[in-house]
């Protein structure tokens, strides 16, 4: 079975415009990287539990903030790696430099036998759509496209 994933793609309506909510990820590996590396804030889970479920946990894990509204589901992408992602759009609002993620683990550097711990994602950004496709990973850029559509950009 394919792994899976569930987040949400928070968006906000600025001066006629839509800007989505973005997460970089955290630790050593993304420190570097910027175009085709944010991700919509989600996260696996396993069969016996419902995704949007999912989705809503893994935001707050990922954002320490809670979201609320009208969930629309998208459709489900799948990511080079073979990875499924579900997610719902959501409308709302919030302060990037206000989020706080939970950390991971990991031996750091590799062989050292020492164990670090690294936010799961370091910095959250809103982007215009269009900048939006240029910074997400090329698999969910999809989901952009969808909620563009749906809000008739």
């Amino acid at each position: 079975m394919a792994r899976q994933s569930a987040g949400l793609l928070l968006y906000r309506r600025r001066e006629g415009r839509i800007e989505v909510l973005l997460v970089h990820p955290g630790g050593p590996f993304g420190r570097k990287r910027d175009a085709g590396a944010w991700s919509v804030p989600k996260g696996e889970f396993t069969s016996e539990e419902d995704p949007l479920d999912a989705a809503r946990r893994e935001f707050q894990e990922e954002t320490g903030l809670c979201a609320a509204g009208a969930f629309k589901p998208l459709e489900p992408v799948r990511q080079a790696g073979g990875k499924i992602v579900y997610a719902w759009a959501v409308e709302g609002d919030c302060d990037p430099e206000a989020i706080r993620s939970n950390l991971f683990s990991m031996e750091w550097p590799p062989g050292s036998g020492k164990i670090k711990e690294f936010p799961e994602v370091d910095r959250a950004e809103w982007f215009a759509l269009e900048r939006a496709v240029e910074k997400i990973i090329g698999g969910q850029r999809p989901l952009l496209e969808e909620l563009g559509r749906l809000l008739g950009q």
